[in-house]
């Protein structure tokens, strides 16, 4: 009884401090649709450049009374609303609720403090406005420098969050895609197209990389996708390409089913794996100063033959070594590099599929948007099971033992 006391008391005081980051996420989505409220939390969007220094320090000060005080005081009225729970039902230690307040009125106290000028307020208390070069890649959790930039300078329709990042998970507001440079290698296959289609529906400006010159229409539209051709063991010709890209998706295969001699095996790893790893370290070299770092990413489709059977023993060998190779790039990584672990899809490469490609790109697409790293779409219940066990001990493997 004792043990659930406890876990009862640590939920109350958990979920009162979750209620008031909710509240002030809805708050902040509120001032981006309500104009009345924008008037006021404009002013915080007339504050900054992009190195996050201060373009006034008067207005610095103004936007603290328009934005951050109404907003600390919104999310301290909200946070009583926990406390009528204790009086309907019996709870030990209602006070807990109590911590949702509390919590709120350091916020509340900040931003007096900051549009009042307080010396040093600002770098006490407003860790999301800090100038200087971001040293981190935006958070996946927890609201960085890194991930708040892209409020103001990416997109200011997205990513609302201010504390964790959940309420962005939530709404699919935590990676914009409105404008994104976007370059699909492997674009003249089947999940190619559908990615394209699903990514230019979203607001991206997409390019195929394929080596097929075949020009590549899109459902509904009368002009092809801009094309750029290539070939494996190419890649360096693409650098100039890369420059431009913000988000490059390594999406290219190939799939010898039951072969087994030397050419396959070279195919094999060539094509999966090798040539993909070129690819991405030609990207990474791109990513130089803050805004690349916020917004440049990589998506590689490294398959769920990393953790089960393809009934293909030459493309479960080479996707699982790009698979490795991109777990043990992550740990050094300049900017966000995601897998998609993807089941049996209908293509050339596998006609067997079961998943329709259509579908498969919208869930990507939907998942990529809530900002998760690793992105499974399967219809096997156990690569949800055996995945992260797999990554995350790969992943702790090559720190240990890697440099």
């Amino acid at each position: 009884m004792m043990i659930q006391s406890w876990l009862i008391t640590l939920g109350l005081g958990l979920g009162s401090l979750l209620w008031v980051e909710v509240v002030r996420d809805l708050y902040h989505w509120a001032a981006h649709q309500w104009p009345l409220l924008y008037r006021l939390h404009g002013w915080h969007h007339r504050v900054f450049r992009p190195d996050l220094s201060v373009i006034s320090p008067e207005i610095y000060r103004q936007s603290h009374w328009y934005n951050d005080v109404p907003e600390a005081l919104v999310m301290l009225v909200m946070s009583f609303l926990p406390w009528a729970i204790p009086f309907g039902v019996t709870f030990p230690q209602p006070w807990v609720v109590g911590l949702g307040t509390v919590y709120t009125l350091t916020f509340l106290l900040g931003a007096i403090a900051r549009g009042s000028g307080w010396p040093g307020a600002d770098e006490l208390t407003d860790l999301t406005h800090l100038p200087g070069p971001f040293t981190a890649l935006p958070a996946p959790w927890f609201v960085n420098r890194t991930y708040h930039w892209r409020h103001h300078f990416d997109d200011q329709n997205a990513y609302y969050s201010g504390t964790l990042t959940l309420m962005d998970k939530i709404m699919g507001t935590a990676l914009s895609l409105k404008g994104k440079r976007i370059a699909i290698t492997g674009a003249s296959g089947t999940l190619g197209r559908a990615l394209l289609a699903q990514l230019k529906a979203r607001g991206a400006k997409v390019t195929a990389l394929s080596s097929h010159t075949t020009p590549i229409i899109l459902p509904g539209e009368t002009e092809p996708i801009p094309l750029i051709t290539w070939q494996v063991g190419e890649e360096a010709a693409l650098a100039e390409t890369l420059q431009k890209i913000d988000i490059l998706i390594l999406n290219h295969g190939i799939n010898v089913h039951g072969n087994r001699d030397r050419t396959a095996i070279e195919q094999s790893y060539e094509v999966n794996a090798f040539s993909s790893w070129r690819l991405l370290e030609l990207f990474l070299t791109t990513v130089e100063g803050n805004k690349a770092i916020a917004t440049k990413e990589v998506w590689v489709n490294t398959s769920e033959a990393e953790v089960n059977p393809a009934f293909s023993p030459l493309y479960e060998l080479s996707k699982r070594t790009l698979g490795d190779l991109v777990t043990l790039r992550r740990l050094d990584a300049p900017c966000v590099i995601r897998k998609l672990i993807l089941g049996p899809f209908k293509s050339e490469l596998n006609p067997v599929g079961v998943m329709a490609p259509d579908w498969v790109a919208r869930q990507i697409v939907n998942l990529a948007v809530r900002d998760l790293r690793d992105i499974i779409v399967t219809i096997n219940p156990l690569t949800y099971v055996t995945w992260l066990p797999k990554e995350w001990g790969r992943s702790l493997y090559f720190r240990l033992f890697s440099r």
